[in-house]
């Protein structure tokens, strides 16, 4: 048999808005996420959702930072591919961008089976931030789009079970600490890109375990599911048991249908368009959900599918497929295990007239997709050959602390950075070096063994930090804020002790205490700061913000004016800023100043989704409708 699939490097230019830097500033509160079920809602589900909704929710970002750095300006930027191609499919791989498939060709017809986005714009979407819409993402970590959705994973070519060579990408996930891999290869002469997906869980205790291969297809397609009933998740925000809805069925804001496939029907979903054709993802019946998500009919839908691909860009849909049978819910992996199963992407013909599960079982049959699954099992030990592309150190790291044996999927010492350095040196010597040079401290470690390191580390100011942020990640707050305490008195830099203790403050209802304790944070990092690089001002920026927001909680508008006088006028400009601004001159009593910004015109890129801050700023303004530019409801007015 020849075998004929290709990996290969190819550059993907693309109107880019950069990424820039991430928040500086230690993620003590998460961002709002709209997929949370009320407690007294679970009484209604069945039992092993009500279960698996309940089951350890997400509760912080930590370790992971925030990014939130990027804007809206798009220019040409070439961004690094990997096509893997047969002589029936083409598929182009983002590994630097959460290994995202950014196109599925089917190559006989020339179909584009994705939405295939033609612009590469971040947006407020992941549980961290930055996230970009279109192809298929493979999502793990927590409820929400997973924190990789814009980082780099490692990728290498390893052997496939057929004789030819797979595309192997992998990471370190850290808000749940475990490895994954994903193995992408095309069979001989196949139709269908398979994705061979195992998580694993080396520790010696239980955890969480989400994961939701979710994948954009034009909007104008008729989804088809082996299902008669789903679970709607709508702008009410509560899950409720409805009939399959019709093809056209088009609410007027975004939702969510988990569908409810029987126990022993095979899993799948498919997307085609008037005449038939289209794409259909199966999985073995590990991946057990599938979903589709739709932004909706009304302005806040199309202004959405806009902000993230631009105008005549064509709308999108996505079909999904996960572990669990909502997005709600996380599964428990227990110790020293891990789960694994197969999905394959292709194209898929059927009339409306014909079954498309008849259609899939002569395309796919089955019996032979399940035996594949079997076949690949071994093939997930290979060690990777070339490699193609580099993720992060943190699993370097994980691996060198607590010496796991990881078999296909390296972590290597030498992939270590500069992140990873002061960490590295704490597990060596039993010490937190202090930073070479003022800057910004970098990121914190929290789980229990790192967490441990720290408090029996020397107590110096900078130790003191970290081991606050890690107390505070575990749910002991007290304790951190009596670390940040102590530190105080001999920290070089005061200002991150102070912004973490206004949190605190902010937590426990003490907003005016708050209000002052960022204002000398303020004051201090102006003081301090070195240059107008990318980090400080990063930094400023971040600082600026929640320091002006939280004067204006507590009505000290002089305060908040004298806070956004002294942002560098670059920082003011940004539209997260330019709202922030007529914030504060409507406290001001400014109001025909405030609507002036409006009318001015800005964008807030790193508008989170589900937010309603442009249209409740507008309602103080006037009596008039909301512009379409600033419409990004999700939710009827009153929910």
């Amino acid at each position: 048999m020849v075998i004929v699939t290709r990996i290969r490097r190819e550059v993907l230019t693309l109107p880019a808005a950069e990424l820039g830097p991430d928040n500086p500033l230690p993620p003590l509160r998460l961002l709002e996420e709209i997929h949370r079920v009320d407690e007294r809602d679970r009484e209604d589900l069945p039992r092993d959702m009500a279960r698996q909704s309940g089951h350890e929710p997400l509760r912080s970002l930590l370790p992971v930072r925030i990014r939130d750095g990027y804007g809206r300006v798009r220019t040409p930027r070439d961004l690094d591919a990997l096509v893997i191609e047969n002589d029936r499919l083409r598929a182009t791989v983002l590994p630097g961008l959460g290994g995202r498939v950014a196109s599925l060709v089917h190559l006989p017809t020339g179909r584009e089976l994705l939405h295939r986005n033609p612009v590469f714009q971040p947006a407020n979407l992941a549980l961290n931030g930055a996230w970009f819409a279109g192809g298929i993402e493979w999502n793990i970590g927590a409820t929400g789009h997973t924190t990789l959705s814009c980082a780099p994973l490692h990728a290498a070519r390893v052997p496939a079970p057929d004789g030819g060579e797979m595309l192997r990408l992998w990471e370190w996930e850290r808000l749940r600490d475990l490895p994954f891999q994903v193995d992408l290869w095309l069979p001989d002469g196949s139709d269908f890109l398979y994705a061979g997906v195992r998580v694993r869980n080396p520790h010696e205790h239980p955890v969480p375990v989400y994961w939701w291969s979710n994948t954009a297809v034009p909007e104008d397609r008729r989804i088809v599911v082996p299902a008669e009933e789903a679970w709607e998740f709508g702008p009410e925000r509560r899950l409720h048991r409805v009939p399959v809805p019709a093809y056209g069925v088009q609410p007027p804001y975004p939702v969510d249908w988990f569908y409810d496939i029987p126990d022993g029907r095979r899993r799948w979903i498919a997307a085609l368009d008037a005449d038939g054709h289209g794409l259909v993802q199966t999985s073995t019946d590990e991946l057990r959900g599938r979903k589709q998500f739709v932004w909706g009919s009304g302005p806040g839908g199309r202004r959405w599918q806009e902000w993230l691909g631009g105008p005549g860009t064509g709308g999108y849909r996505e079909i999904q497929a996960g572990l669990a049978r909502t997005q709600l819910e996380h599964v428990r992996l227990d110790p020293e295990s891990e789960v694994s199963w197969l999905e394959a992407y292709g194209p898929l013909s059927a009339a409306p007239s014909q079954s498309v599960e008849e259609r899939l079982e002569l395309a796919l049959p089955r019996a032979g997709f399940d035996a594949a699954h079997a076949a690949w099992k071994p093939y997930a030990d290979s060690e990777p050959g070339e490699l193609l592309a580099t993720g992060s150190g943190w699993g370097a790291l994980e691996v060198l602390r607590a010496d796991w044996k990881l078999p296909g999927t390296p972590f290597a010492e030498p992939t270590l950075t500069e992140e990873q350095a002061p960490w590295r040196e704490l597990l060596r010597t039993g010490t937190l070096p202090q930073p070479r040079r003022v800057r910004p401290p970098g990121p914190t470690l929290v789980a229990p063994h790192w967490r441990d390191m720290l408090e029996t580390a020397p107590a110096t100011p900078h130790t003191e930090y970290h081991l606050g942020v890690a107390q505070w990640h575990a749910g002991d707050h007290a304790q951190a804020v009596r670390s940040w305490e102590r530190a105080l008195p001999l920290a070089p830099s005061l200002w991150p002790l102070l912004r973490c203790l206004a949190v605190a403050d902010q937590e426990y209802g003490q907003h005016e205490r708050a209000a002052e304790r960022y204002a000398d944070a303020f004051d201090d990092l102006c003081r301090e700061r070195r240059d107008d690089g990318e980090t400080w001002t990063a930094a400023c920026a971040a600082l600026g913000r929640e320091a002006v927001e939280a004067q204006l909680r507590v009505r000290r508008v002089a305060d908040a004016r004298a806070v956004w006088e002294a942002l560098h006028p670059a920082i003011r400009e940004r539209g997260r800023f330019r709202l922030l601004e007529a914030e504060l001159l409507l406290a001001e009593g400014r109001r025909a100043a405030a609507r002036a910004v409006f009318d001015a015109g800005f964008e807030v890129a790193d508008l989170r989704e589900g937010s309603d801050a442009l249209g409740r700023l507008w309602a103080r303004l006037g009596d008039e409708p909301l512009p379409d530019r600033y419409d990004f409801r999700m939710r009827p007015q009153g929910l």
